[in-house]
């Protein structure tokens, strides 16, 4: 089913509840070198990319000094029937969940309510594999001398030596792969291994917090950590590369490494109140964004075994903070990113501090990150996104799907 894309455009939002009035939409967008391209032309320019990508729907928004300065909503949220991708579209954010929970975390770090560097287990009252929760998976872990150093700090850098889920393991137990602390591993079940021992010290739900944190006080109302159904008027359906059906985005349970759902403009609203210290000091900010871990790989996730180094990586200096994919040295600044990437959500969220200028993509397509460095280069100017190791490149996206 081919989609045909007319951008949505509405007037602008204000960045957060309490603000009165709206800001003006200006007529272009000021990129990262500091030319600029037209509104009209952005506009343009997304819908044919999207559309040749096959991309069902998408929303991007961009910040300018860390105000919002264009959203714009791409073709549809459902097909059968056909109803439009706009502006207010609930959307599944996936992994870029990892990042938000990781600056919640800040924010109790901030509080001394949380220690990132007391391991999780002296964290716990009891034994990990004495909780429900992981009386079936984590009895070996326990039982690995390992895991009395692992940190909140070592899982929110993704390098405590844990595969990417339990499910993923031969047994479907949680494992250590190496010492913890030493190399870079993504991994989602670390993620959620932090919301556990968070849970149990506040004795309350993570949607609860999140949303008592930064949802409701950001005006983020198209925002949650599991879905609501004051989501369900305006939610986006999911769809593979083919534009068939995958499934609604209705997320249960919370899950710190990738239930959210939120839309674009909400993520700019985040974004905008990170920059002006309206949820962490601007020291906590650069805590978390200071580099914990340094990467040379060539992929962030190798689709071939012993892949070696890149040349991306150093050449930007890219790093991993707490919760956050860091640029450290690239001639606009250095940036914080987040990707996203689930069945029928795609997704891509960057922020440079110097200008503190962002671009969030978020789309309901398994075709989405074809179109990612298209729009980045041409609507942001962003070319310092190290499209390789992202998996961002036609090649890689092929190779990918062969392997699935």
């Amino acid at each position: 089913m081919k989609t045909t894309f007319a951008p949505v455009v509405l007037p602008l939002l204000t960045l957060f509840a309490a603000s009165a009035a709206a800001s003006p939409q200006p007529d272009s967008i000021r990129r990262l070198d500091g030319t600029t391209i037209t509104v009209a032309d952005a506009e343009t320019f997304a819908a044919k990319t999207l559309q040749a990508a096959r991309v069902t729907g998408a929303q991007i928004a961009v910040l300018d000094r860390g105000r919002l300065v264009w959203s714009a909503a791409f073709g549809f949220r459902r097909l059968e029937p056909r109803l439009p991708m706009d502006r207010e579209t609930t959307t599944w954010a996936a992994s870029i969940t990892k990042s938000v929970f990781a600056t919640y975390v800040m924010q109790l770090v901030e509080r001394g309510e949380f220690d990132l560097d007391i391991p999780v287990a002296a964290q716990l009252p009891k034994p990990l594999n004495s909780y429900d929760a992981y009386r079936e998976t984590a009895s070996d872990l326990v039982n690995d001398p390992a895991w009395a150093a692992v940190t909140p700090r070592m899982l929110l850098a993704h390098t405590a030596g844990l595969a990417n889920f339990a499910f993923l393991e031969p047994d479907k137990k949680i494992h250590l792969h190496f010492k913890p602390g030493t190399q870079f591993r993504y991994s989602g079940e670390g993620i959620n291994l932090v919301q556990f021992a968070i849970e149990q010290k506040k004795q309350r739900l993570l949607d609860q917090l999140m949303h008592e944190a930064f949802f409701a006080p950001l005006g983020m109302t198209r925002t949650g950590i599991i879905y609501r159904t004051d989501f369900a008027a305006n939610v986006a359906d999911r769809y593979d590369s083919e534009e068939r059906f995958r499934a609604q985005t209705k997320r249960f349970p919370a899950r710190a490494a990738g239930s959210m759902t939120t839309s674009a403009e909400d993520l700019g609203r985040f974004a905008s109140a990170l920059f002006s210290g309206k949820i962490l000091k601007p020291a906590t900010r650069k805590a978390m964004l200071t580099p914990f871990i340094r990467l040379r790989s060539l992929h962030q996730f190798a689709i071939a075994p012993n892949e070696g180094e890149g040349l991306e990586a150093p050449a930007v200096g890219l790093a991993y903070g707490v919760g956050w994919g860091l640029l450290t040295k690239t001639r606009f600044g250095p940036a914080f990113f987040k990707e996203g990437h689930g069945d029928g959500a795609q997704d891509y969220m960057i922020c440079f501090e110097r200008r503190q200028a962002c671009m969030i993509l978020l789309t309901n397509s398994d075709n989405g990150e074809l179109a990612f460095r298209p729009l980045l280069e041409t609507i942001l100017g962003n070319t310092v996104t190290p499209w390789e190791w992202e998996g961002y490149t036609p090649a890689y996206i092929e190779a990918s799907r062969k392997n699935q």
